[in-house]
């Protein structure tokens, strides 16, 4: 039997349909005979909950799933982490060059594929739907520009801003020639305002994270609220007085939400520039790591909630926050919540920004480094308890075999260790629990509005690392120790699967490849528009061979924050290493010689928290090593990147899992597993499920992640696959 999709009301009309937590809804109508269509218009999801109605697919039929269709770019490179949307029977995704894909949703048959002439690689978690009941846009970025094309055929709208098209690095203060600006994560709508944040680099020079508001026909800019504050501004005291002007970053990357009934926006925002040493921001530098409700048609603060003051961990706030509803006192609340790197949830009325559940404040130690100032308080809710380790002990040290037991012992010995907020040192590493990537991550969590239970997956790995004194030159190492050292490491080993190995990226690769990344970014890695291309070609040669060199062009003069001369002369055509005092030796994830946790499992954990009371409905290892499953060694969790979704139908949805690749269903009410499959390769991004034609799918972007750090005992291919499950229809039964 063939089912075709039915008429759609137009979504941009239907509001608080789920409940009132929710930001807007997905359309639902009755079609005849040819049987019902549920969209997922959102990122996310409405409010950003994850959360469908649908209950097709329920506990006792979810072994049936099958895959329905998938859809293969045929493109190399990502992963993207795309999560798509589904609007009026039409599936929406990005490719690995960040084309648009418009797939039949019943079929996954190509309708068309976008190319809007802009060449684009790296993390592109999704896309922006808008109507107004006549017009469909599409909303993306790539490069350092906001995007709007066409629903219906992909094509530019030539009316939105300059041919389609609006420069993100114009508007922030700074000469645009130096900065480094993109869109990884879309942004949202409220009426006729597409609101966005953007991801840029985290070293200096990093220009500021302001979020912005521009009018979805024309693209012109209709509100920025400045993170960084100017002279005048409610927390331009946390900051020194000319630090608006100079520093940089604390910017919504991961997303944000809007309360369509309240006219409210919820923004998260990471840390400032640079990340772990702040000599040139002295004070607690809000709006960085803050939790910011503004008004959605004006970008007017309502409230705020710094969940890290003066950042030196990179602990951002590193996902959307989540509209929820729960009860107090017998009373209905509409509240947001929000998950964090640090593994603590936090929960706030959504109108006032009173925490539901205390925070306590308490002293931590300063900083031992030359001309850093801690903040003498950080704040940490007393409920729910963290859903990640706090702190790293002997006890909790790998007893995977003996010899990694006593390695990890060791190491452990000689580290800083003491729990949350310990500031680092110079030349001695700080363990860093749980690690830089949380906690949770970037994927979000899912909301269930009929139990009030939220659900989290979250990393459980310690990481390592430390300061050390910057080191003076112009040659092509100090341009890698300055601009790539923080994340790739001084011997380009990186932290796969989240940061690869440039020594592994040699193979197969040289100069120009090199050159390219740098001018354009790629996976997580922002830009570099600072570096001139003899700077570019010194480093690109320093990284595909290891051999010093010198540069054909000198810096630029500095001033004392070791900063370019912004003075209206603009910039020649020339750089600065911005050398600061002290730089971070890289992210160490804390690893065996084997290449497993030197932490005892779990590795990663799925969580279903009750936000009504604080306790955890259940907790379970998350992923498993294939290998080691194999040996016997099961539910050891490992690290997951992509959230969860949670319907109607009793289940819980994630693929997330970098070393197993498989998606899984489980029981939202007890956590069992309840149906398993290998996908082609890791599931890294957030999966949807909609109805069209009566018939349920769940969608989820295969895309790869572990093939940076080499998907353990496969031969997965790149690029990214959609893949859409269903139970089998009518007519495969016959």
């Amino acid at each position: 039997m063939h089912f075709n999709s039915a008429t759609k009301l137009n979504p941009g009309l239907v509001i608080c349909l789920l409940m009132s937590f929710a930001a807007g809804a997905a359309a639902q109508v009755a079609s005849g005979t040819q049987g019902k269509t549920q969209d997922w218009p959102y990122y996310g999801g409405p409010g950003q909950t994850r959360y469908s109605p649908l209950k097709q697919i329920t506990r006792e039929n979810v072994n049936q799933l099958q895959v329905a269709w998938s859809y293969d770019p045929g493109e190399a490179g990502g992963p993207t982490e795309t999560q798509p949307i589904m609007v009026k029977g039409i599936v929406y995704g990005l490719t690995a060059s960040h084309k648009i894909i418009a797939l039949d949703a019943a079929t996954g048959k190509l309708l068309w594929k976008s190319d809007v002439g802009l060449e684009s690689r790296g993390t592109k978690r999704g896309l922006v739907y808008w109507t107004d009941g006549k017009e469909e846009r599409l909303f993306l970025g790539l490069q350092n520009y906001l995007c709007a094309v066409d629903a219906k055929s992909g094509k530019p709208v030539p009316s939105f801003g300059n041919a389609g098209r609006v420069d993100l690095r114009e508007g922030l203060g700074r000469d645009p020639r130096t900065l480094t600006v993109g869109l990884n994560t879309p942004g949202v709508i409220y009426r006729d305002l597409l609101i966005v944040g953007a991801t840029m680099g985290e070293s200096r020079p990093s220009p500021p994270g302001d979020v912005r508001a521009y009018d979805v026909r024309t693209g012109k800019l209709r509100w920025s609220f400045h993170t960084i504050p100017h002279p005048g501004e409610f927390g331009y005291d946390t900051w020194p007085k000319d630090a608006w002007t100079y520093s940089g970053s604390a910017n919504n990357w991961a997303g944000m939400s809007v309360d369509q009934r309240r006219g409210l926006v919820f923004v998260p925002t990471g840390s400032a520039s640079t990340d772990f040493y702040g000599f040139d921001r002295h004070g607690d530098n809000l709006f960085a790591n803050s939790v910011i409700a503004l008004k959605a048609d004006t970008g007017q603060r309502v409230w705020h909630f710094q969940g890290v003051k003066h950042d030196i961990w990179d602990r951002d706030f590193d996902s959307p926050p989540t509209l929820v509803t729960v009860k107090r006192d017998g009373k209905t609340v509409d509240a947001v919540a929000q998950t964090s790197k640090q593994g603590w949830l936090y929960l706030f009325d959504r109108a006032s920004g009173k925490p539901l559940f205390p925070i306590e404040y308490r002293s931590y130690p300063p900083s031992p480094v030359p001309g850093e100032k801690t903040a003498e308080t950080q704040g940490l809710p007393t409920k729910p308890a963290a859903f990640a380790r706090q702190r790293l002990t002997e006890d909790t040290l790998t007893n995977r075999t003996p010899e990694a037991r006593k390695w990890a012992l060791d190491q452990f010995r000689t580290f800083r260790n003491d729990g949350q907020f310990l500031p680092l040192a110079v030349e001695q590493n700080t363990v860093i629990m749980p690690g830089f990537d949380g906690g949770a991550e970037w994927g979000g969590s899912a909301f269930d509005p009929d139990t009030g239970i939220i659900y989290v997956n979250s990393n459980d790995v310690a990481w390592v690392t430390s300061l050390v004194k910057n080191e003076g030159g112009t040659g092509g190492r100090q341009y890698y120790l300055n601009n790539c050292a923080a994340c790739h490491k001084d011997d380009m080993t990186g932290a796969p699967p989240a940061i690869p190995s440039l020594v592994a990226y040699r193979a197969g690769h040289g100069a120009p490849d090199v050159d390219q990344m740098i001018r354009q970014g790629s996976g997580r890695m922002p830009a570099f528009p600072n570096l001139t291309a003899s700077e570019r070609a010194v480093l690109a040669q320093y990284v595909i061979t290891g051999k010093e060199d010198a540069p054909d062009s000198k810096p630029t003069q500095l001033n004392p924050l070791g900063m370019f001369n912004l003075n209206g002369a603009g910039l020649s055509e020339v750089s600065t290493p911005n050398l600061i005092p002290y730089r971070m030796t890289g992210y160490n994830k804390f690893l065996d010689p084997d290449g497993y946790p030197a932490v005892a499992p779990p590795w990663g954990t799925l969580n279903a928290i009750d936000l009504n009371t604080g306790e955890y409905a259940w907790k379970i290892p998350f992923g498993e090593y294939p290998e080691l499953a194999a040996m016997g060694v099961k539910d050891t969790g490992t690290e997951n990147y992509g959230g969860p979704i949670v319907t109607a139908g009793g289940l819980v949805f994630i693929g997330a899992t970098v070393f197993d690749r498989k998606f899984r269903a489980f029981d939202k009410t007890t956590g069992k597993l309840l149906w398993e499959t290998l996908l082609p390769q890791s599931g890294n991004s957030t999966p949807i499920t909609y109805e069209v034609g009566g018939r349920q799918y769940v969608v989820i972007h295969a895309t790869g992640l572990g093939r940076r750090g080499g998907d353990r005992g496969t031969s997965a291919p790149s690029g990214g696959i959609y893949v859409a499950f269903a139970l089998p229809a009518a007519s495969d039964s016959k």
